[in-house]
């Protein structure tokens, strides 16, 4: 059996017929600001501090390593909400065990400055996130192509943003998936440690759910209800199986609600009838069963994911032959995939003669 690894560089675009835009990305960690919209505020009491810290060429956990150091705080303690990019100017909180407030406030470490702290009884968890702010610059693009710009832009407002995962997702190699697969089906050994377990896993997950957004961005589906669905609203995250489709599909077009595709494990909740068997010839695809997901449920308990993400409003600012866009993704959401959809790098050359 051949598996086909299908990341976010081979996945069809929402404009196939707007050609690529040339400009510089990423000439700077600059030119890639990110800022978290966090879930709640610190509450001024407990044992942990929430430090609102901003970092450049570090990574998340390397940042709050040499934090946790430098005040003499254990870093298996600490805890974030999201992980964010080395090459970026990043601002996120994390929250520190065992230190003093002042000590995390005048903490002084490369790379890493502190903004904000205060006390708050909990740690926090992943996924304690409402949001991502971005401001990215695009250098040395042609200003005779902001009307195509801004096509592809309209495209993401009207239809949303295909939630595909991002590259990084699939690891350095991006073979992730292709190593979480072969010890699934019993191929190979699993990894001993537990993190590379959840690791694979979870790029086998990302590979899969990839694959459904891809067939409905190929099938100009994305935002559309079949029957039987299983749907998740924007606002409480609550799912259902779609039965009055023309209802339903009201309520997405109003933004209210999407279509959701599959991250894989033995507790996801299934569609229903012809969603289901969508679904499950996706695992057969690669010769996994529901028996494979049931052995492997601690590492992948399973989940839905929105196919698509809103995105409001991108503000855009041109200054001689440099692009300022600002925009606001939910967590877990990646803007590498919004800057794939206007510089199309991994498009195939265009045709001539």
């Amino acid at each position: 059996m051949v598996y086909r690894k299908r990341r976010a560089m081979t996945l069809p675009y929402l404009t196939p017929s707007i050609e690529p835009i040339e400009a510089e990305f990423r000439s700077t960690p600059e030119d890639f600001e990110v800022e978290e919209v966090p879930v709640y505020a610190p509450s001024g009491t407990g044992e942990h501090v929430f430090a609102l810290i901003e970092k450049r060429e570090r990574t998340t956990k390397d940042a709050v390593r040499a934090l946790c150091e430098t005040v003499g705080a254990d870093p298996k303690a600490a805890g974030w909400a999201g992980l964010k990019d080395r090459h970026a100017v990043t601002r996120q909180w994390i929250s520190i065990w065992g230190a003093p407030l002042g000590a995390v406030m005048q903490a002084d470490v490369d790379g890493v400055r502190v903004l904000q702290a205060a006390l708050h009884p909990h740690k926090l968890r992943t996924g304690h996130l409402r949001a991502n702010r971005f401001h990215i610059r695009l250098r040395q693009i042609d200003v005779s192509r902001m009307d195509d710009l801004r096509c592809v832009l309209s495209e993401i407002e009207t239809q949303g943003l295909p939630n595909y995962y991002g590259e990084q997702r699939f690891g350095r190699e991006g073979d992730n998936a292709e190593r979480a697969l072969r010890w699934v089906i019993g191929e190979a050994r699993a990894p001993r440690a537990g993190f590379q377990r959840k690791l694979q896993m979870s790029a086998l997950q990302s590979d899969l759910f990839n694959r459904c957004v891809a067939e409905r961005v190929q099938s100009s589906t994305l935002g559309q209800v079949f029957v039987a669905d299983v749907m998740k609203k924007h606002d409480s995250g609550g799912l259902f199986v779609a039965t009055d489709v023309e209802g339903t599909q009201r309520r997405a077009d109003a933004w209210e609600i999407s279509p959701t595709g599959p991250i894989f494990g033995a507790k996801m909740r299934w569609p229903e009838g012809e969603a289901r068997a969508r679904e499950e010839g996706l695992l057969r695809q690669v010769g996994l069963t529901r028996d494979h997901l049931a052995k492997w449920k601690r590492v992948a308990p399973g989940a839905r994911r929105f196919v698509r993400v809103p995105v409001p409003k991108v503000d855009v600012s041109v200054s001689d032959h440099t692009v300022e866009l600002d925009f606001t993704l939910p967590a877990g959401s990646y803007a590498t995939i919004l800057m794939r959809e206007i510089l199309k790098r991994d498009a195939p050359p265009p045709k001539t003669g």
